[in-house]
């Protein structure tokens, strides 16, 4: 396993992002058409949108690459897997600014992605963080080599993840 990143990503309307730097951008509608989950939006080929529960502000983040998948964590209340494959450029966590927050050194592979998420609602109900603040919700991305299938909720707890995966089934009709 290699921990590629572990601190803190800055967050703007709940979002952030991985892209490759050949990518003309992340939309939300157009990144979550045609899947299951609202958390993690992998429609776009070489990208992902991520979805916080925190408006504004920083959460706590981690980026691992795996040789092969783990058990989840039971300390992850939101759980979601997409397929992903890395588009032509360079793979990068980005925040809402488009600012490159770590690198993410990745074979141009299939790849199995896991998105948990912990705190979602209490990061909801804070909305903003200041600068200085203690984060109050945190997020992990794990990727593994696997070939691509459809994308999963593996488990939801809380009302603001709910949200989003109703969103979807609405979006998706």
């Amino acid at each position: 396993m290699a921990r590629i990143f572990d601190g803190l990503l800055s967050v703007h309307y709940s979002q952030a992002y991985v892209e490759s730097s050949d990518s003309d951008g992340v939309y939300l509608e157009d990144a979550f058409r045609g899947q299951n989950n609202g958390l993690c939006g992998a429609a776009l080929p070489g990208a992902l949108f991520l979805i916080t529960g925190l408006h504004t502000g920083d959460v706590g983040f981690t980026v691992d690459i795996l040789d092969a998948p783990s058990p989840p964590d039971s300390i992850w209340e939101e759980i979601v897997e997409v397929s992903f494959t890395p588009g032509l450029g360079e793979i990068a966590l980005t925040d809402w600014n488009a600012n490159r927050v770590c690198d993410i050194p990745l074979l141009k592979k299939n790849y199995r992605v896991r998105y948990c998420a912990r705190n979602m609602d209490f990061g909801d109900d804070v909305d903003t963080i200041l600068e200085g603040e203690s984060t109050v919700d945190f997020y992990s991305l794990t990727f593994w080599l696997a070939d691509p299938v459809p994308d999963a909720v593996v488990k939801r707890t809380s009302r603001k993840a709910a949200y989003w995966h109703n969103w979807v089934r609405t979006l998706n009709g």
